[in-house]
């Protein structure tokens, strides 16, 4: 399974956001954004986190292809 955040970062594009505001807004750590910088998995915590300060649902931000 693959992880893709790209919803997630056309979002920050299209809310004038850097990746960096995204780690103070939120409260996530760098380590945090380097894993989904990589497409690695992240806890559903960090994603309900994002998307409750973003206005999001998990879709806007996430999404898994088969590989």
């Amino acid at each position: 399974m693959i992880v893709s955040y790209n919803g997630l970062w056309k979002l920050l594009i299209d809310k004038n956001m850097k990746k960096m505001d995204l780690v103070q807004k939120v409260g996530i750590s760098t380590s945090t954004l380097a894993k989904m910088g990589k497409g690695e998995p992240v806890s559903l915590e960090v994603l309900g986190k994002i998307c409750d300060k973003l206005g999001c649902d998990f879709g806007d931000i996430i999404n898994f292809t088969r590989s």
